[in-house]
């Protein structure tokens, strides 16, 4: 996604489109709906790519779509690191329960 970043500015200096996680162009009118409540893998890349590019702000996306900072930065991350298939969510939970059993009863009660 690292082609995310291109983008069109007006003399303004306002963002009036990126290129979008499949090489397509975005603009705000083609971003999900506000009241999305099923986040797909596409959807999720093309807010991360609407941030990255300069689109929307991150304090926009969170306000527009009701998500924490923090779950905003664990799609950009997942991305970063995982490309779109790092978004999806069997992918994100096998990140979090990537620890063995026997490693987590290994640790001292206090640091679960």
């Amino acid at each position: 996604m690292t082609n995310t970043v291109k983008n069109t500015q007006a003399h303004n200096g306002r963002v009036h489109f990126v290129i979008g996680p499949t090489g397509e162009t975005l603009t705000k009118r083609d971003l999900p709906p506000s009241n999305t409540k099923r986040w797909v893998v596409r959807r999720k890349a093309e807010v991360v790519a609407a941030v990255r590019g300069g689109l929307l702000t991150l304090e926009e996306a969170c306000t527009r779509y009701t998500l924490s900072v923090e779950e905003f930065l664990s799609w950009q991350t997942a991305v970063e690191r995982d490309g779109l298939r790092g978004l999806r969510v069997t992918q994100s939970a096998n990140y979090r329960t990537s620890e063995s059993p026997s490693a987590l009863e290994s640790k001292p009660a206090d640091l679960l």
